[in-house]
């Protein structure tokens, strides 16, 4: 076997490069429950100094920022020995809050992988593994992980783009979140709509369960509700608003869950299907945010509809081919594509 030397080299580069951002998920998640990016945000900072903010130990703190300097997470000052967070860094690293959290998507893949033991059975075998048997980071770090996006563009965006919902909801409308895991997105329409009542639902308990006290918390629990129901179950009719994040394509039986959509909508209501962005063309998709879903997807979504009766796996990178097939199946009779972003990709369906 003829093996050419620079091929290889940039190979192994490659390799290196994906081994330190394994090993780095791990310290970016250790950032993130210390709030370490937080207390750096507050302004550069030694070891010593980012101990006394924090009250973790200096030592593990400065292996921690030289490997956080190395990956590009965080800034180095060799001449003062300092580290410090940028605008842009901070942005993305310190606000958990904000409309973009980085480290959630970290929290989301440690929490994923330790199933690895499982799938592997399941590469074997091609049974199912449910979404609930799942580690309890896997829920928390997938709200952390889409929270920030609908932050960013549930109201101010992806609603205003579907045609006479924002009116709808401002006077008062019935809206169905089937699948909202914990809650952020019932949350988020209750705050912003306050005439409007949010039915959330999911089929995992002790997600609802953390809805519940989210939407306490929020102030919002007398304008949503959650119950525990599948996307094929959940109950109530005449709703002007039907909503499912990222989910769709996890489902067993994504045409029975539209079917259930079409009739528990009024007559002029909207189902809006917020999906993982991706191309129709396989060969499309192979780029850093495909890797990102397929990765997650051999993990969480593909087992988790096999696991479950329907005879589907649309898995994270369907593409918009394939969630317009599955809405027409279910007698949706108008389809469209109404906005975009680098991770998502927003559907209208009217029956």
């Amino acid at each position: 076997m003829a093996v050419d030397t620079d091929k290889l080299m940039d190979f192994i580069n490659r390799f290196a490069a994906d081994l330190g951002a394994t090993m780095a998920a791990g310290n970016v998640v250790v950032g993130h429950r210390l709030g370490l990016y937080r207390a750096l945000a507050q302004g550069p900072a030694t070891a010593a100094e980012l101990a006394e903010r924090t009250g973790c130990d200096q030592r593990y703190l400065t292996e921690w920022l030289r490997g956080q300097a190395a990956g590009g997470y965080v800034g180095h000052d060799a001449a003062t020995d300092t580290f410090s967070l940028s605008e842009e860094q901070a942005f993305a690293l310190a606000n958990p809050d904000g409309p973009v959290y980085l480290p959630g998507a970290f929290v989301l893949a440690l929490g994923t992988l330790k199933a690895e033991e499982q799938i592997t059975d399941a590469f074997r075998t091609g049974a199912g593994v449910g979404w609930h048997t799942h580690d309890d980071d896997v829920f928390s770090g997938c709200e952390l992980f889409f929270r920030p996006g609908y932050v960013a563009n549930l109201v101010d965006s992806w609603i205003p783009a579907l045609d006479g919902v924002t009116a709808k909801l401002t006077a008062g409308a019935r809206v169905a979140d089937i699948g909202c895991g914990l809650g952020a997105s019932s949350v988020l329409m209750a705050t912003a709509f306050p005439a409007s009542r949010i039915a959330g639902s999911d089929y995992h308990a002790g997600s609802i369960e953390l809805a519940r006290k989210r939407a306490a918390d929020a102030g919002v629990s007398t304008r949503v509700t959650f119950e525990v129901a599948s996307a094929q179950t959940f109950g109530g009719t005449g709703y002007d608003l039907v909503t499912s994040f990222d989910c769709l394509h996890d489902m067993g039986d994504p045409v029975g869950a539209a079917r259930h959509v079409r009739e528990a909508l009024a007559p002029d209501g909207t189902w809006m299907i917020v999906e993982p962005a991706a191309s129709d063309s396989v060969a499309e998709n192979l780029n850093p945010v495909g890797r990102v879903y397929y990765s997650f997807s051999s993990f969480l979504c593909v087992p988790n509809a096999l696991s479950q009766p329907g005879g589907y796996a649309l898995g994270a990178q369907a593409g918009e081919t394939a969630i317009r097939q599955v809405c027409t199946e279910a007698g949706f009779t108008r389809f469209r594509r109404v906005a975009e972003t680098p991770f998502n990709l927003v559907f209208e369906a009217r029956p």
